[in-house]
């Protein structure tokens, strides 16, 4: 065996100094060293071997896979470096060039419009609240004031988990969880995330997309209060010339309700399929804390007061940047996305 190990040793040498490319250093690898190479067929006979001598012979095949695999390594780093000089001599490469640039990302659409959201409320005094995507049936539900048989959960055409969890419909059960963690005190909050509705696709809406939530309570909190705050929203959102008007409305969580709507940026009052051709958009539903939902909250409703409002975040984004249909922002479409 040992015999084999020289003769083996002083081949595999001797065909290596034969290689004077690096194409053709892989089949010289794996004749050798691969895993069906000679090497590697000495290993597999070292079962053969005499016991008492296979510590040596084993040794001596381990020493000579080392000694190849340097010289291989060896030999593959010159011809590289051989390779690049003759490829530098004939100006092939420009050194010179700078390197190409690594294309960077961005902040999605959705996330810069909810960070221009925050920067809003911020300057008004709230503070964001986070709340999970994935809610109980009492949170989202009966703890707003829709118990299982009010009719008001036909609203919602909702993704149920199972009979007790729901993906969330709205961002209103952050209500109830901010007015249990610091109740009963005054509360000025922001609640934004994600939402989910087993509705059709339009270019107005979306089987998925973001809300933010809003809640003040506090002590004689009036409608007054709630329209103001709207106003300044849209006047620091879309600009002091935009024109807001109030509709009257129904949720179970507030009373009495309110839609708020803004004039159409993109179509300019003449009306288009995101307006639905009537010149104005809904902004935000609205209107004062229901008495049940502050009692839900741990908040005795003789004493305190307050308003809530939730708006989408696409749409206020589709508003700012003349956008027409809502399926572009979760399409993966790098020409859309790269505008912004």
């Amino acid at each position: 065996m040992q015999d084999q190990i020289r003769i083996l040793k002083q081949q595999a040498l001797n065909d290596l100094q034969q290689v004077d490319n690096t194409e053709s250093l892989p089949g010289w690898f794996r004749d050798y060293l691969g895993k069906k190479g000679a090497v590697t067929a000495l290993l597999k006979q070292l079962g053969t071997v005499a016991a008492e001598e296979r510590p040596q012979v084993g040794k001596a095949i381990n020493d000579l896979k080392t000694e190849l695999q340097d010289s291989f390594d060896s030999l593959q780093e010159r011809l590289r470096q051989q390779k690049m000089e003759k490829e530098i001599a004939s100006d092939s490469i420009d050194v010179t060039l700078p390197g190409r640039p690594f294309p960077t990302g961005h902040l999605h659409l959705t996330t810069q419009t909810l960070r221009k959201i925050y920067q809003i409320f911020a300057e008004m005094g709230f503070q964001v609240y986070e709340a999970p995507d994935v809610e109980t049936d009492a949170y989202n539900f009966q703890a707003l004031n829709i118990p299982e048989y009010h009719p008001a959960r036909d609203m919602w055409d909702t993704f149920w988990v199972n009979k007790e969890v729901v993906l969330r419909t709205h961002t209103s059960p952050g209500q109830i969880r901010a007015m249990k963690e610091f109740g009963p005190e005054p509360i000025r909050v922001i609640l934004p995330g994600k939402c989910y509705r087993y509705e059709q696709i339009t270019p107005r809406s979306e089987h998925q997309f973001y809300q933010v939530e809003g809640l003040v309570l506090g002590h004689k909190i009036r409608m007054t209060d709630l329209i103001g705050v709207m106003n300044e929203f849209a006047r620091k959102m879309y600009g002091s010339e935009r024109k807001t008007r109030i509709r009257g409305s129904y949720f179970p969580f507030t009373e009495p309700s309110i839609e708020i709507d803004m004039d159409c940026i993109l179509c300019a009052g003449e009306g288009c399929r995101v307006c639905k051709y009537t010149s104005w958009l809904e902004v935000a539903g609205a209107g004062m804390v229901h008495p049940v939902v502050l009692k839900n909250g741990g908040y005795d409703p003789d004493v305190w007061s307050g308003f809530a409002f939730g708006m989408g975040v696409e749409r206020p984004a589709m508003l700012k940047h003349g956008i027409r249909d809502i399926r572009y922002f979760y399409g993966n479409n790098l020409q859309f996305l790269q505008q912004f």
